[in-house]
Formats: structure tokens, C-alpha cells, sequence
């Protein structure tokens, strides 16, 4: 657990000295999977506290981190009562062998199944699909699958990662690549001890799943969340998981008028959370130099599932490609001594990588809070596979089973989809728990201001 927490918080400029740990179980996996959760979740309670103690007097709070409900969040917080969500995977997602080794197929997004169809053909289910990938090279299929616009990996090995140009890239790269920018925009803490983060701004254009992750986190301690989502776009599977302590709304950046909103909504924000690729928000005039002009005291914090230079940093991703490309899947493979790529338990790299944004977020907002600086924060998938692999594989431990979520550890929240049971926070910082004011909602259900 130390390691893992000391790296992240040497990245982070934090001191991790006021942090204790209870709860006990590991998921299970050959990597340190719990571990990334309770130090990546304790650094956000890390950067909280740094920032009580810089607004407060003879204040130094204790962060607490229940590992064990760390490892649940890392899955899902939400258990539905009577109702069951959509399913997270579209029916020909998964892994595929090639004629040389194996790829994964992503095809959530009707475009990302419509690219796959463009390249193999129409793919009525499983079997069609592994019958036309079996007749492919991995490499080959890989690229034809990007160049049609869709989202796919082949399984690599950490070493065949570490020896290919965007492995090298990622891998060189800091954790968290950070800048800093004058400006005469200072920010006043309206917060308290309970509710830290109180009258803070977040504009979230983030979707699945990393972004989502910080935002709920930084809601859960006071923020006021505005998603922002495009018209038509759904993640029905894991809507009522991450839009918890949010308002959502829509608006089409290309459209003019749309995006004259969004400028009003960024130029009042404190903090910007994104997801996009590397060039997208270029393309749509929403650049780096732009949103700067708009608000130049902006906390600007954003993740890319393969890295911020290299020949991959504008190609789509999740987690599940980035852990084939990685080789996390690979050795996965070797542990298990299975016949098929074994992935990590749960969608790490994403919950992780949110966790380290939203600790980032409010690390930067401290010094906002001091200095009046704005800043600019970049993290991507790919580079906590890094964090999480470099750290090594590890032994057997008590697992942790569902069942030892206790009825004690959960309350209960009406839904749009109707009544489910929450689990616990797994942060506290002093006495600031996580504590959400409204419970999940529909995209596109409020409206676009403040």
C-alpha cells in the first residue's frame, strides 16, 4: 500500500504522513488492485486536507480510507433494488483470436460497432465475429479497425508495450503533466470544514469513465457539478453510477448558439474536467489558448486513454484496451494459466486515473486559492497502467466478496429507475465525509446554467 501511496503523492506534492488505513481484503488479481484504489482515493483525501489546512486555522485533519470499501467503489457503488441496469457490454464486445495472437473489440457506441462492421462485415453475433477476426494478423486487424474509425487493441506484453514508440512515449511521461499560469483572478474559499468544496464550479464534459469518477468525488464534497453532454448521447449501463450529486444537461458545441452557453458556463467556472482526445476540443475552437482567454484563473484538468505525445495520443480508448495494450491482460493471462486474455477484476485504470484527476483538481485549487494561478493538468489510462504495473505483482490475500458489504455500509436513494442502495464513502477528511445534496439523474435533465 505505501509505495504505491508515496509515488502517487510525490507526484501530487502532497504529504501522505496524516493518512490511516482500516479494512481489510484484496480483490483479486495478481496486481495490486486494491492497493491503487485506497492510495488513489487517499490522495484525493490528501489534497482535501492540504487545502483545510491552508484555509483554516491550527486545523490538520486526519484523512481515513476504507480499503475494503475502496475495493467496492473500484466495482460499483450502486445496488439496485427491483430494477437492473442495461448491461455494460454491447453483444459482440470482448476478446477474439486472431491468427496470431488475440484482440479486443470495443463496440459500446453504435459508431464504434458500426466501424468494426465496416471492416469485418455485418456481424450478427459472437461466433460470426470470431470466425472472420481468426483469418486476421492481430497487428493487422488492429489498424484496420483504428483507421475505420473504431476502437480495438491486440494483447501485448508489458515489455513488447515498453518497446513500441507510444509505450515509450506514455511511459516517459510524468503521472500528472502540469502547468501553472499567472493570473489576477483570485478565488475566495467558501467552504467549510464539512463541506470542503462548497461553492466551488465544475463543468464536467466527461463520459465514461475515469472523468465521471472525479467529478462524483468532487461533488461529494460540496462542488457543484454541471455535466455537459451532447444531444443523443446515453451510457444508459452507468448513468445512475456517475452522475450521482450532479446536474446534467445538453449542448451541441457545433452549433453557434450552443456554444456561446458553454463559453458563459466556462468563463464562470473554477474547475474544467474533460475527457476528449487529445485534438478534439481543438477542432471544435475550444482549444487550450481559447478556454485560457475565457478564464484565465481556470483549474484545467483532462485525461486521454493512451497519452499526450507519441503516435497514439489522438487515438479513442477505454480502459479494457489499454490494459490488452499494456500487457496487464497479458499477465493476467500467465496468472490465471488460462487459454484467454484475463483482465483486471474491475476497470482500475479508470477509477484510479479519476481519482488522481479529482485529487489533482483540488490540489491545483488550492494553490488557485493562494496565488490566484490557473492551471493545466493532463493524466491518462495508460500511464497509471504504468503506476500499477511497475509496482509489481503480489501474493495471495484474504479476497474480498460481495457479501462482506455489510447493510450498515449502504443507505438507501431513489433513483429515476427507481430505489437503490449506495454504498458507503470510502474518504473521510476530518469531518468531511462524502455526502452527496441529490442522487443520480438522467442526462440531458437539467438545464445549462448555474
Amino acid at each position: 500500500m505505501q509505495p504505491l501511496l508515496d509515488t502517487i503523492s510525490q507526484a501530487l506534492t502532497l504529504n501522505p504522513a496524516t493518512l490511516r488505513w482500516q479494512g481489510v481484503g484484496s480483490l483479486p488479481s495478481t496486481y495490486a488492485v486494491s492497493e491503487l484504489a485506497a492510495a488513489s482515493i487517499g490522495a484525493a483525501g490528501l489534497a482535501l486536507a492540504r487545502l483545510l489546512e491552508q484555509q483554516t486555522d491550527n486545523y490538520c485533519p486526519l484523512v481515513r480510507v476504507d480499503r475494503r470499501l475502496a475495493s467496492f467503489w473500484f466495482a460499483t457503488c450502486l445496488r439496485p433494488r427491483g430494477w437492473q441496469p442495461p448491461g455494460l457490454w454491447d453483444a459482440i464486445a470482448g476478446d477474439y483470436a486472431c491468427g496470431d495472437g488475440w484482440i479486443r473489440l470495443h463496440t459500446n457506441a453504435p459508431h464504434h460497432r458500426a466501424a468494426v462492421e465496416r471492416v469485418l462485415g455485418s456481424c450478427a453475433n459472437r461466433n460470426e465475429v470470431a470466425s472472420k477476426v481468426a483469418s486476421w494478423s492481430a497487428d493487422q486487424l488492429e489498424s484496420a479497425l483504428v483507421a475505420a474509425g473504431g476502437c480495438a487493441a491486440r494483447m501485448r506484453s508489458w515489455l513488447d508495450w515498453c518497446a513500441h514508440p507510444q509505450g515509450q512515449a506514455v511511459n516517459a511521461q510524468p503521472l500528472i503533466l502540469r502547468e501553472t499560469f499567472a493570473s489576477d483572478t483570485p478565488l475566495k474559499w467558501r467552504g467549510t470544514t464539512q463541506r470542503p468544496l462548497a461553492g466551488i464550479k465544475v463543468l464536467d464534459l466527461t463520459r465514461i469513465l475515469a472523468g465521471p469518477i472525479a467529478t462524483r468525488l468532487l461533488a461529494g464534497f460540496g462542488a457543484q457539478v454541471l455535466r455537459i453532454d451532447p444531444p443523443g448521447w446515453e451510457e444508459p449501463a452507468v448513468v445512475a453510477e456517475v452522475t450521482l450529486g450532479k446536474r446534467c444537461a445538453r449542448l451541441d458545441l457545433r452549433d453557434r448558439a450552443d456554444r456561446l452557453v458553454f463559453e458563459r458556463l466556462l468563463g464562470d467556472a473554477d474547475i474544467l474536467v474533460h475527457g476528449y482526445r487529445a485534438d478534439a476540443l481543438e477542432r471544435l475552437g475550444l482549444g487550450h489558448e481559447r478556454r485560457r482567454q475565457l478564464n484565465p484563473g481556470l483549474i484545467d484538468v483532462s485525461l486521454n486513454a493512451y497519452g499526450w505525445s507519441g503516435p497514439w495520443k489522438e487515438r479513442r480508448g477505454f480502459d479494457s484496451l489499454v490494459q490488452m495494450s499494456t500487457g496487464i491482460a497479458r499477465e493476467g493471462m500467465r496468472w490465471q494459466q488460462a487459454n484467454q486474455p484475463v483482465p483486471l477484476p474491475v476497470q482500475a485504470l479508470d477509477h484510479a486515473t479519476g481519482y488522481l484527476m479529482a485529487a489533482e483538481a483540488i490540489r491545483a485549487l488550492g494553490d488557485r486559492l493562494q496565488t490566484a494561478a490557473g492551471s493545466r493538468a493532463r493524466l491518462s489510462l495508460a500511464r497509471t497502467a504504468k503506476l500499477l504495473v511497475e509496482h509489481g505483482t503480489v501474493g495471495d490475500d484474504l479476497p474480498l466478496a460481495a457479501q462482506t458489504v455489510d447493510d450498515l455500509d449502504r443507505h438507501l436513494e431513489q433513483t429515476p429507475w427507481g430505489l437503490a442502495q449506495r454504498l458507503k464513502g470510502p474518504l473521510a477528511v476530518g469531518d468531511a465525509v462524502l455526502r452527496w445534496d441529490i442522487g443520480a439523474c438522467e442526462l440531458g435533465s437539467a438545464a445549462p446554467h448555474w
